[in-house]
């Protein structure tokens, strides 16, 4: 049985289980490009290189504390948006595979939150193919995030950043 597309799911998912099964028997497959999104922990100092503490104050970054994330949609609906992402990255890149995994629910900071995996012949159709998907994803999916702060919870709104990751792909979103 082959696994679907697209699952918008509460359990976490295995990065190798899904590649594994994405992979399955398709001897054209030459590139796989997946990108794992996580809930940031925002409640500890960055373990980078360039702690926060050490950049000057203005170039340091203002985040709130989040003890949690949580995640709606529109159950169908949602599914039915990312599977045309799905059919036009098809369109758009020479793939061979899809999958797309988006988790709803409460979530935690490290906690998982999303999965885009593409395989194609060659790695370069297999990167642009994930990233399209991707910047798709943050400005056209029909989710909606609401943080837990020590203020209260408060619903996220899009950004534009985000919409102009998605216009260099041709599409044009409002949301901010």
């Amino acid at each position: 049985m082959t696994a679907p597309r697209v699952s918008i799911q509460t359990e976490d998912f295995d990065l190798s289980a899904e590649i594994a099964a994405l992979r399955r028997g398709d001897k054209g497959v030459g590139a796989v490009c997946s990108f794992v999104g996580t809930v940031r922990d925002r409640n500890v100092a960055s373990t980078s290189s360039t702690s926060e503490s050490s950049l000057p104050n203005e170039a340091a970054p203002k985040y709130d504390t989040v003890s949690a994330m949580e995640l709606e949609h529109y159950p169908g609906m949602t599914e039915k948006s990312i599977e045309a992402m799905v059919d036009d990255a098809f369109r758009r890149f020479d793939i061979l595979g899809a999958r797309v995994i988006h988790r709803v629910g409460l979530l935690q900071p490290l906690d998982q939150i999303v999965l885009v995996a593409v395989t194609s012949a060659h790695r370069g159709q297999s990167f642009q193919a994930c990233e399209f998907l991707m910047d798709y994803l943050k400005t056209q999916a029909p989710f909606w995030k609401k943080e837990t702060t020590p203020q209260g919870a408060r619903w996220v709104d899009a950004r534009v950043s985000d919409d102009a990751a998605l216009a260099r792909w041709g599409i044009v979103a409002q949301n901010a």
